[in-house]
Protein backbone atom coordinates (compact mmCIF):
# COMPACT_ATOMS: atom_id res chain seq x y z
CA UNK A 1 0.00 0.00 0.00
CA UNK A 2 1.24 3.40 -0.81
CA UNK A 3 2.50 5.13 2.25
CA UNK A 4 1.62 8.38 0.92
CA UNK A 5 -2.26 7.62 -0.02
CA UNK A 6 -4.88 9.05 2.14
CA UNK A 7 -6.27 5.75 2.79
CA UNK A 8 -2.76 4.56 4.34
CA UNK A 9 -3.09 7.26 6.73
CA UNK A 10 -6.57 6.19 7.75
CA UNK A 11 -6.24 3.26 8.65
CA UNK A 12 -2.88 3.80 10.13
CA UNK A 13 -4.76 6.44 12.64
CA UNK A 14 -7.25 3.47 13.13
CA UNK A 15 -4.67 1.22 14.47
CA UNK A 16 -3.22 3.31 16.33
CA UNK A 17 -6.11 4.41 18.02
CA UNK A 18 -7.26 1.14 18.63
CA UNK A 19 -3.82 -0.19 19.78
CA UNK A 20 -3.67 2.73 22.50
CA UNK A 21 -7.39 2.69 23.85
CA UNK A 22 -6.55 -1.57 24.21
CA UNK A 23 -3.03 -0.81 25.87
CA UNK A 24 -5.11 1.82 28.31
CA UNK A 25 -7.84 -0.52 29.02
CA UNK A 26 -5.43 -3.00 30.02
CA UNK A 27 -2.96 -0.66 32.15
CA UNK A 28 -6.35 0.56 33.56
CA UNK A 29 -8.06 -3.03 34.59
CA UNK A 30 -4.54 -4.06 36.11
CA UNK A 31 -4.36 -0.88 38.60
CA UNK A 32 -8.22 -1.33 39.49
CA UNK A 33 -7.21 -3.70 42.53
CA UNK A 34 -4.32 -1.84 43.94
CA UNK A 35 -6.59 1.83 43.41
CA UNK A 36 -9.37 -0.57 45.45
CA UNK A 37 -6.94 -1.34 48.33
CA UNK A 38 -5.63 2.07 48.47
CA UNK A 39 -9.45 3.87 48.39
CA UNK A 40 -10.22 1.09 51.40
CA UNK A 41 -7.11 2.26 53.29
CA UNK A 42 -7.70 5.69 53.11
CA UNK A 43 -11.16 4.84 54.41
CA UNK A 44 -9.29 3.03 57.18
CA UNK A 45 -7.17 6.19 58.04
CA UNK A 46 -10.12 8.22 58.25
CA UNK A 47 -11.99 5.84 60.76
CA UNK A 48 -8.72 5.18 62.78
CA UNK A 49 -8.16 9.55 62.68
CA UNK A 50 -11.90 9.91 64.17
CA UNK A 51 -10.65 7.69 67.16
CA UNK A 52 -7.53 9.80 67.32
CA UNK A 53 -5.29 7.32 65.80
CA UNK A 54 -3.09 8.14 63.00
CA UNK A 55 -0.41 5.34 61.27
CA UNK A 56 1.22 5.12 58.34
CA UNK A 57 -0.12 3.34 54.84
CA UNK A 58 2.11 0.06 55.51
CA UNK A 59 0.28 -0.24 58.89
CA UNK A 60 -3.29 0.95 58.82
CA UNK A 61 -4.96 -2.53 57.93
CA UNK A 62 -3.17 -4.18 61.12
CA UNK A 63 -3.99 -1.08 63.22
CA UNK A 64 -7.46 -1.24 61.88
CA UNK A 65 -8.57 -4.54 62.93
CA UNK A 66 -6.97 -4.20 65.52
CA UNK A 67 -9.10 -1.42 67.12
CA UNK A 68 -12.01 -2.24 65.25
CA UNK A 69 -14.30 -4.50 66.92
CA UNK A 70 -17.25 -4.56 65.27
CA UNK A 71 -18.96 -3.21 62.54
CA UNK A 72 -22.83 -3.32 61.45
CA UNK A 73 -24.91 -0.89 59.97
CA UNK A 74 -28.47 0.61 61.65
CA UNK A 75 -31.67 2.23 60.24
CA UNK A 76 -33.53 5.77 61.11
CA UNK A 77 -35.48 3.72 63.61
CA UNK A 78 -31.67 2.37 65.61
CA UNK A 79 -32.74 -1.26 64.38
CA UNK A 80 -29.79 -3.18 62.88
CA UNK A 81 -30.11 -3.98 59.36
CA UNK A 82 -28.44 -6.83 56.69
CA UNK A 83 -25.26 -5.24 54.93
CA UNK A 84 -21.74 -4.66 55.10
CA UNK A 85 -21.38 -1.68 56.87
CA UNK A 86 -17.37 -0.83 55.47
CA UNK A 87 -18.99 -1.14 51.71
CA UNK A 88 -21.34 1.24 52.00
CA UNK A 89 -20.74 4.57 49.84
CA UNK A 90 -21.96 7.37 52.42
CA UNK A 91 -23.21 9.05 49.42
CA UNK A 92 -26.28 6.61 49.16
CA UNK A 93 -27.07 6.31 53.11
CA UNK A 94 -29.53 8.74 53.75
CA UNK A 95 -31.59 7.24 50.43
CA UNK A 96 -31.17 3.73 51.00
CA UNK A 97 -31.76 4.44 55.17
CA UNK A 98 -28.49 1.94 55.93
CA UNK A 99 -26.17 4.19 58.25
CA UNK A 100 -22.74 2.59 59.03
CA UNK A 101 -21.63 2.09 63.14
CA UNK A 102 -18.17 0.84 63.74
CA UNK A 103 -16.95 -0.42 67.01
CA UNK A 104 -13.73 0.72 67.99
CA UNK A 105 -11.95 -0.48 71.17
CA UNK A 106 -9.70 2.06 72.50
CA UNK A 107 -7.73 1.70 75.61
CA UNK A 108 -10.07 -0.46 76.90
CA UNK A 109 -13.13 1.50 76.85
CA UNK A 110 -15.68 1.24 73.49
CA UNK A 111 -16.27 4.23 71.22
CA UNK A 112 -19.13 4.26 68.22
CA UNK A 113 -17.80 5.41 64.83
CA UNK A 114 -20.37 6.91 63.01
CA UNK A 115 -20.12 8.13 59.11
CA UNK A 116 -20.94 11.22 57.80
CA UNK A 117 -21.83 12.98 54.60
CA UNK A 118 -22.99 16.39 53.24
CA UNK A 119 -22.08 19.26 50.54
CA UNK A 120 -19.68 22.12 51.15
CA UNK A 121 -18.71 25.14 48.87
CA UNK A 122 -17.19 23.06 45.76
CA UNK A 123 -18.39 19.63 46.50
CA UNK A 124 -19.00 16.96 48.71
CA UNK A 125 -17.91 16.61 52.43
CA UNK A 126 -17.59 13.65 54.55
CA UNK A 127 -15.99 12.38 58.12
CA UNK A 128 -16.69 10.30 60.56
CA UNK A 129 -17.48 11.05 64.37
CA UNK A 130 -16.86 8.73 67.54
CA UNK A 131 -18.85 8.66 70.11
CA UNK A 132 -18.32 7.53 73.93
CA UNK A 133 -20.04 4.61 75.18
CA UNK A 134 -22.15 7.24 76.69
CA UNK A 135 -23.33 7.77 73.01
CA UNK A 136 -23.49 11.47 73.65
CA UNK A 137 -19.88 12.85 74.01
CA UNK A 138 -17.67 12.99 71.29
CA UNK A 139 -14.64 11.29 71.41
CA UNK A 140 -12.90 12.60 68.29
CA UNK A 141 -14.15 13.78 64.72
CA UNK A 142 -12.64 13.51 60.79
CA UNK A 143 -13.65 15.30 58.29
CA UNK A 144 -12.61 15.01 54.52
CA UNK A 145 -13.46 16.83 51.14
CA UNK A 146 -13.34 16.77 47.40
CA UNK A 147 -12.29 20.22 46.50
CA UNK A 148 -12.56 23.14 49.08
CA UNK A 149 -10.52 25.71 48.80
CA UNK A 150 -7.26 25.37 50.13
CA UNK A 151 -6.36 27.88 52.95
CA UNK A 152 -9.56 28.34 53.65
CA UNK A 153 -12.55 25.73 53.59
CA UNK A 154 -10.49 22.96 52.91
CA UNK A 155 -8.71 23.38 56.88
CA UNK A 156 -11.66 21.51 58.03
CA UNK A 157 -9.84 18.09 57.23
CA UNK A 158 -7.28 19.82 59.81
CA UNK A 159 -5.98 18.22 62.90
CA UNK A 160 -6.44 21.54 64.40
CA UNK A 161 -10.01 22.02 63.00
CA UNK A 162 -11.29 18.45 63.83
CA UNK A 163 -10.12 18.49 67.68
CA UNK A 164 -12.44 21.45 68.11
CA UNK A 165 -15.00 18.90 68.30
CA UNK A 166 -13.63 16.27 71.27
CA UNK A 167 -16.21 16.61 74.67
CA UNK A 168 -18.77 18.25 73.03
CA UNK A 169 -22.03 17.00 73.58
CA UNK A 170 -25.05 16.39 70.87
CA UNK A 171 -27.62 16.21 73.29
CA UNK A 172 -29.13 18.53 76.04
CA UNK A 173 -31.46 17.56 79.08
CA UNK A 174 -32.05 13.84 76.60
CA UNK A 175 -33.21 15.67 73.82
CA UNK A 176 -30.87 16.22 70.42
CA UNK A 177 -29.28 19.35 69.66
CA UNK A 178 -25.92 18.29 67.53
CA UNK A 179 -22.81 20.71 67.49
CA UNK A 180 -23.04 23.63 65.82
CA UNK A 181 -20.56 25.36 63.98
CA UNK A 182 -20.67 28.98 64.48
CA UNK A 183 -18.71 31.82 63.05
CA UNK A 184 -15.69 32.58 64.82
CA UNK A 185 -16.51 34.87 68.13
CA UNK A 186 -19.95 34.17 67.96
CA UNK A 187 -21.76 31.92 70.81
CA UNK A 188 -24.80 29.57 70.76
CA UNK A 189 -26.95 28.74 73.54
CA UNK A 190 -28.86 25.97 74.08
CA UNK A 191 -26.23 23.46 72.68
CA UNK A 192 -22.52 22.80 71.88
CA UNK A 193 -20.82 24.14 69.60
CA UNK A 194 -17.06 25.41 67.73
CA UNK A 195 -15.66 28.08 65.99
CA UNK A 196 -16.17 27.42 62.10
CA UNK A 197 -13.02 28.00 59.54
CA UNK A 198 -12.05 31.62 59.54
CA UNK A 199 -13.31 32.82 55.52
CA UNK A 200 -14.57 29.37 54.73
CA UNK A 201 -18.20 30.33 56.01
CA UNK A 202 -20.00 28.21 53.27
CA UNK A 203 -18.34 25.20 53.82
CA UNK A 204 -18.37 25.72 57.55
CA UNK A 205 -22.46 25.75 57.75
CA UNK A 206 -21.67 23.00 55.31
CA UNK A 207 -20.21 20.86 58.10
CA UNK A 208 -23.15 21.71 60.43
CA UNK A 209 -25.82 20.74 58.76
CA UNK A 210 -24.14 17.39 57.73
CA UNK A 211 -23.47 16.97 61.42
CA UNK A 212 -26.91 17.57 62.23
CA UNK A 213 -28.23 15.51 59.39
CA UNK A 214 -25.90 12.67 59.94
CA UNK A 215 -26.49 12.74 63.54
CA UNK A 216 -30.05 12.92 63.41
CA UNK A 217 -30.21 9.46 61.49
CA UNK A 218 -28.80 8.04 64.25
CA UNK A 219 -31.12 9.33 66.85
CA UNK A 220 -32.85 6.30 67.72
CA UNK A 221 -29.83 3.95 67.71
CA UNK A 222 -27.76 6.51 70.35
CA UNK A 223 -30.81 6.70 72.46
CA UNK A 224 -31.23 2.71 72.85
CA UNK A 225 -29.41 1.34 76.00
CA UNK A 226 -28.07 4.81 76.67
Amino acid sequence: MNRDSNAYTIIYASVMVVLVAVLLAFTSESLRSYQKKNEANDKRRQILRSVNVSVSGGETEAKYNELIKESFLVDNKGRQVEGDAFAVDASKMFAEDKYPVFVAHVDGQTKYILAMYGTGLWGPIWGYIAMNDDKDTVYGADFSHQGETPGLGAEIATPAFCSRFSGKQIFKNNEFKSISVVKPGKTLQGQDYVDGISGGTITSNGVDLMIRNSLNSYVEFLNAKK
